[in-house]
Formats: C-alpha cells, structure tokens, sequence
C-alpha cells in the first residue's frame, strides 16, 4: 500500500491531535494526573492507521464492540448517512474483514494497532467453530460473531474488550447516544 502526501498529511494532523468536531478533540486527547488534558499521540495514531486500513475517516464514523452470549458484533458507521462514498467504503471493509477472519486472518487488526491484538491467535485457531456475518446498516456495516465453542466465546469477547477500549468504543448500541 503507497502514502500518498494527502495520507501523509492526514497521518501528521492526527497525530498532532488536530481534527475536526468534538469527537477529534475528546478522542485525541487524555487526562494527566493534574486532570489537565493532553494530547493522546498514540491514540491519535491508531486512528490515522485505522483510516488507512479501514478507508474512512475514525474521527467521523462510529464503532460498537458488543458482546454477545454466542459471540459479538462489530458496528462501524459514518456520522451521517449522507456520505454514501463513505457507506460503501465501509461496506466492502466489512465484507473484508469478514472474509479474513473466516480465513483465520487477523492482519487488519494487527496494521491498525500495530500489534498482536488479544483473542485473535484463539480465533484464528478455533476458525472451524465461528461463523462471520456481514450486514449491511444505513450508515455502514456491521460484522455478526457466533459460535457455540465457550473457549472461541472467550477469545471473542476479549478480542471486542480489547476493541472498545483502544478505539474508545460503545460496548452496545444507544450507549452515550454516539452510534444509534
């Protein structure tokens, strides 16, 4: 994959925590001990990376990281559904990912966090016992997670605890209003 000088320039603002709307301020930013608030760069990192792996811009979409009794979901949505660009985008991402982690494949995970990320090594493992499903939301794409094997469960909700807390993510939808 090339960086382009419009990426690079996307990589340099977020990681300077510069952004647009509310979310690019609280989402590239965290608490010193004094209470102050500091610039978050390894945060603001992980979402210019996300960007590049995901293709839309993580300051103006939404993800969910649910889990469920047999498995989880996995939200991601635009801010508005007016960017059908940006739908799309999300759209064939997420018939990717679905495709990948059937494969046991969990390289976009690991390009976005730019690391291991938990329970992917036992889901890719126990690939056999867990069925993906893409579906199609107005705004974007949801990823639907089940399995019957307790151990490919575990995997699974540490995997999505892992999620919400990097991506500063809702645990279920209507959670804080962000993603409905």
């Amino acid at each position: 994959m090339s960086v382009t000088g419009r990426d690079t320039l996307t990589i340099i603002v977020l990681a300077l925590g510069v952004g647009s709307g509310p979310a690019a301020c609280e989402g590239a930013r965290s608490r010193s001990a004094d209470g102050t608030a500091q610039p978050d760069s390894a945060f603001a990192a992980m979402q210019a990376r996300g960007e590049l792996v995901m293709g839309v811009n993580q300051y103006t979409s939404g993800h969910v990281f649910e889990d469920l009794p047999d498995g989880g979901r996995i939200v991601l949505e635009r801010d508005t559904g007016s960017d059908t660009a940006g739908v799309a985008q999300i759209r064939q991402h997420m018939r990717d990912i679905v495709a990948a982690f059937d494969a046991g494949d969990f390289t976009k995970p690991f390009q976005v966090h730019a690391g291991a990320v938990p329970g992917t090594s036992v889901m890719a493992a126990r690939r056999s016992t867990i069925a993906y499903q893409e579906i199609d939301r107005p705004r974007g794409g949801e990823v639907r997670i089940r399995t019957t094997d307790s151990g490919a469960v575990a995997a699974v909700h540490e995997f999505l605890a892992f999620q919400r807390r990097a991506h500063h993510a809702l645990g279920h939808e209507g959670q804080m209003g962000r993603v409905p």
